[in-house]
């Protein structure tokens, strides 16, 4: 006998050993005996109970085989095992399991890669199997361990090598196919386990040479593939296992992606993250999506004091991932990613700045380095927000609109929850430029169905504030915000660039007509555009772009909301605009002022075509042409030439090169416009948005005259006239803690009108009626006497010097009211 006992022994022995001695012939190099094994096959399913001891039993003697370095007969010993594994399904077959796991564990610890591998694939095999009750109690600890140490051989045989990293990820891959589905024993997501085998899979597919391979959905590669490349294998096994992972485990599942690419430095250059996280996204099920959004938001936060590049490598992740994320659920994140993004703009500004202060007078090579990459980061950032917004949803695209607008930093107020108050006034404008281009890109694309969904009045008030500020490159981004909400109809792109257009139909404008919601929005908010374009012609750091933004902003509102009365409100803003070039009050530089002639002939030009009328047409294309003659440099294809003439005053041209309101109104009327209103000059009202946004002020010095009537006594006309200065209203004007101090007092007189007594807030209001009474009289050098008429009635006209007097108030007393 194979054995090595006598028969009389032999004969004694139990019968399953009996029967398992015989499948070992007596030269391993045979094989197993296949008659026997049958034999041993029918006894273990006729007799379940056996079968514990019979894996005992080949379990001891494959431990002395390995021992005694007889792999021949640990061949045999494997074999018999897998065909008894995969012949008996019973519930006895628990314990024979325990046996083999015991056996497979023996393999894999021996230092011979053969052996190792032979462990390997016998547990592959059991993997496959599914058992009809789960063994709650079996654990899978030293697999896991064994196959994660497999994954990193270095074993000097290249070959062996492969073959054992091979067999590392097929084991890791049988485990997660065993434990992986079972609810009730999920001790593979552990931290441990997961700490253990996710690094291996990362280690593996690294080594892939073709990056692009790993990107996008799942590929379906041959067996062969997988069986001949350790990163390909990996990468599956690393799909299956996110693919399995649960609302639960996810975190568990990812977190040590972060610690494989922090460990490894592979945030910089960041190929091999990317890749990963393409994976991931692509992997998981899309309703977990936002989990992984989740971890990279946290991550960049444990990083946040990392170099620069390593921060914008994150940051780029979470671009491809934010990118996969927003073609289905994004979550509840949606706010959270956008306040993080903007919390880091602001560190990496902070940075940014505290750098060049610390090198101050001493430029140096690694400090502009260190400047351009967080400049990186910067763009990264911004990239980032622009691309998640236009991704969004209408609805939710302008609930971020809001969001970032109310980010953006104002000077003079401390409303903002973006904290610029530490980077001082250029880091505020660093981040006011950039959130303006984080919002540029979020409304680029946008369609609102209506104006007023584009522009409410809640976001429109914030958004103009910057177009007030003395930079031009944030007027510039606040036009092209408007021009991507007010642009419904994609034609901006046949605007672009301040020109003559010799025939606008050619440009095939698309407009529907004017809804009664845009026709409301106008008659509420036009003026407020109108001013807006009106200040911001008159800025002195104005360049081309500014006025090709501004060209554009008018061409639009013209195609997009102009019915007749919004014609007659533009038509006197080009007049008004014209007049600040002729009259010169805010003393511009000759370029300016020839820009915004420029600007207004090619305004009326596409508004003179637009609205057809052929008087109109021919008047504003007289003008035109004398100007090509005499005056070229008040049209845009001259002006706006690297070199041109400028001429030294404006004051000597004729009327011939203007563009004449009369005129205007005679070929209009003639058409059906009201043209009442164009006799009326354009003037801006002066708002708080003028001090908010440190803009210079456009109040010139402004002179008061009271006229006092009493009755129609012409001879007791009292002229009083009060000059008020620049430099007075300067000093009256606080821009720090003025708000603070009218909060402050809005809080006492509504908490003195809650608790004090109502004979109190009498006697008081009394008393100041009173004061206010001698007041006015001791300003208007009135005696008060009892009143000329029953009616007790004395008529105060108060009006600014150039303009005719006009009713301004009214209040009553006993004896005077004021109007």
């Amino acid at each position: 006998l194979s054995a090595g006992v006598c028969c009389c022994c032999a004969a004694l022995r139990p019968r399953y050993k009996r029967l398992v001695d015989n499948i070992f012939p007596e030269d391993p190099k045979d094989g197993l005996v296949k008659a026997d094994m049958e034999k041993l096959t029918f006894y273990a399913v006729s007799a379940p109970e056996k079968l514990d001891r019979i894996g005992a039993y080949l379990a001891e003697r494959l431990s002395r085989d390995v021992v005694r370095h007889r792999y021949g007969y640990v061949l045999i010993a494997m074999e018999a095992l897998d065909q008894l594994l995969m012949a008996c399904h019973s519930q006895s077959i628990k314990p024979f399991v325990e046996s083999f796991l015991h056996m497979v564990a023996k393999l894999l610890e021996s230092g011979e890669p053969k052996l190792q591998v032979l462990g390997t694939n016998s547990f592959v095999k059991f993997a496959n199997i599914e058992e009809d009750t789960p063994s709650y109690h079996r654990r899978y600890d030293f697999f896991v361990s064994r196959f994660s140490a497999m994954c990193h051989s270095c074993d000097h045989d290249p070959e062996i090598q492969t073959e054992i990293r091979i067999a590392g990820i097929r084991g890791i891959q049988g485990v997660v196919r065993k434990t992986v589905n079972d609810e009730l024993r999920a001790t593979i997501w552990e931290p441990q386990h997961m700490d253990k085998i996710v690094p291996s899979l990362l280690f593996n597919m690294q080594k892939i040479e073709d990056i692009d391979s790993r990107i996008g959905p799942p590929s379906s590669p041959t067996g062969g593939e997988k069986e001949e490349n350790p990163a390909l294998l990996a990468e599956n096994c690393f799909r299956e296992l996110l693919g399995r992972a649960t609302y639960g485990n996810m975190n568990n599942a990812v977190r040590p992606v972060f610690a494989h690419l922090d460990h490894h430095r592979l945030w910089d250059p960041n190929e091999f993250a990317v890749s990963c996280f393409k994976i991931i996204m692509y992997s998981i099920q899309a309703q977990y999506s936002h989990h992984v959004i989740q971890e990279i938001l946290g991550h960049l936060d444990v990083r946040k004091r990392d170099s620069p590049r390593v921060r914008a490598g994150i940051i780029q992740v979470l671009l491809e991932a934010v990118a996969i994320a927003a073609k289905g659920s994004i979550g509840p994140t949606v706010l959270e990613v956008f306040n993080t993004l903007l919390k880091h703009l602001r560190i990496s500004v902070d940075f940014e700045l505290g750098d060049r202060r610390s090198s101050a007078g001493s430029a140096t090579f690694s400090t502009s380095s260190k400047e351009s990459d967080e400049r990186i980061v910067q763009n990264a950032i911004i990239q980032t927000i622009g691309f998640f917004g236009s991704n969004l949803p209408d609805y939710q695209r302008s609930e971020i609109m809001m969001f970032i607008m109310g980010k953006v930093p104002v000077f003079g107020t401390t409303s903002q929850s973006l904290d610029t108050s530490h980077l001082g006034d250029l880091g505020t404008r660093r981040i006011q430029i950039m959130l303006l281009r984080s919002l540029l890109m979020v409304t680029s694309g946008y369609k609102a169905t209506t104006i007023t969904n584009a522009l409410p009045p809640p976001f429109l008030d914030p958004l103009l504030s910057p177009s007030l500020m003395e930079d031009s490159e944030l007027r510039q981004l606040v036009l092209e915000i408007l021009h991507n909400l007010i642009d419904r109809h994609d034609n901006r792109a046949k605007l672009r660039g301040i020109r003559i257009i010799p025939d606008v139909s050619d440009l095939k404008i698309k407009r529907d007509k004017i809804s009664r919601q845009d026709v409301s929005f106008m008659k509420k908010h036009g003026q407020q555009l109108y001013r807006h374009i009106y200040l911001g012609c008159k800025e002195e750091d104005n360049v081309q772009k500014n006025f090709e933004l501004l060209f554009t902003s008018l061409a639009l509102t013209t195609i997009e909301l102009a019915n007749e009365e919004v014609v007659i409100d533009l038509i006197r803003l080009a007049i008004a605009l014209q007049d600040i070039a002729i009259i010169n009050e805010d003393n511009l530089p000759m370029f300016n002022r020839c820009g915004v002639m420029a600007l207004v002939a090619a305004y009326l030009n596409f508004l003179s075509q637009m609205i057809a009328v052929p008087a109109f047409c021919q008047h504003v294309s007289k003008v035109i042409e004398t100007r090509s003659l005499e005056a070229s440099y008040f049209l845009p294809e001259t002006i706006f030439k690297d070199k041109c003439n400028l001429p030294k005053s404006l004051e000597k041209h004729e009327k011939n090169l203007f563009f004449l309101t009369n005129k205007i109104a005679e070929s209009l009327g003639g058409s059906g416009y009201g043209v009442e209103r164009l006799s009326v000059p354009y003037v801006p009202q002066v708002t708080d948005e003028d001090r908010l946004s440190r803009r210079k002020s456009i109040v010139d010095t402004v002179s008061i005259q009271v006229d006092i009537l009493p009755g129609n006594n012409t001879e007791d006309k009292v002229d009083n006239t009060e000059e008020i200065t620049f430099e007075a209203l300067k000093k009256a004007i606080d821009n720090n803690g003025l708000e603070e101090q009218e909060k402050e007092k809005r809080r006492l007189v509504i908490e003195k009108f809650q608790k004090a007594p109502f004979e109190e807030i009498a006697a008081q209001c009394e008393t100041k009626a009173n004061l206010l009474h001698d007041r006015l009289a001791q300003i208007l050098e009135l005696t008060i006497r009892p009143p000329p008429s029953p009616s007790g009635m004395v008529t105060i006209t108060a009006g600014h010097a150039h303009y005719q007097s006009v009713p301004v108030y009214e209040m009553k007393f006993p004896d005077l009211c004021v109007y």
